[in-house]
């Protein structure tokens, strides 16, 4: 029973560790996986890993861990959104990137964003101009999403991987 303590406390510790890292070095790099952080989410997996467990590497070990993982996830979840101050700690808030044709170069330069990334999600929803963009927001989930200036109010969504067939649009 021991054992199975050490993995509990070692998983909550490791879960704690990654959501203040996550936290830390910000949510761009989350809505944006390239090969490089494909290879970085591989690595720290495989380095917590024996973290985690310890020596005990047997099935019941390993499934304790994925449970407690699950756990921990699912409780903090909970708390976060009935807890204003975790929800401060935790979530980062939307930042407006351009407001009525005006971009935020100070924002943009904060979170990361370059003006070629952000004419890039322009054109993505099929804005030429940055004078047509009424809000321009870097959301939670570290996407962009404008609204254009268009009498017709249109809104969408740019999906921060490269895959062009995740845009929504909605009129």
């Amino acid at each position: 029973m021991e054992a199975y303590i050490n993995v509990i406390v070692r998983c909550i510790v490791v879960y704690i560790f990654m959501l203040t890292a996550i936290r830390v070095f910000g949510k761009k790099e989350l809505s944006q996986l390239n090969t490089v952080d494909v290879i970085l989410i591989l690595l720290i997996s495989n380095a917590v890993q024996n973290a985690m467990v310890g020596e005990d590497t047997s099935l019941q070990g390993g499934l304790v861990a994925a449970s407690v993982l699950f756990l921990v996830n699912f409780i903090i979840k909970r708390t976060v959104l009935k807890n204003k101050f975790l929800q401060k700690l935790v979530q980062q808030k939307p930042q407006i990137l351009v407001h009525k044709g005006k971009p935020d170069f100070v924002m943009l330069s904060k979170i990361g964003i370059s003006a070629d990334e952000l004419y890039e999600a322009m054109r993505e929803h099929g804005i030429e101009h940055i004078k047509d963009v009424k809000l321009a927001m870097f959301e939670e989930d570290g996407n962009i999403s404008i609204i254009s200036g268009e009498s017709v109010l249109k809104h969408s969504v740019y999906k921060r991987k490269h895959n062009h067939k995740n845009l929504q649009g909605a009129n």
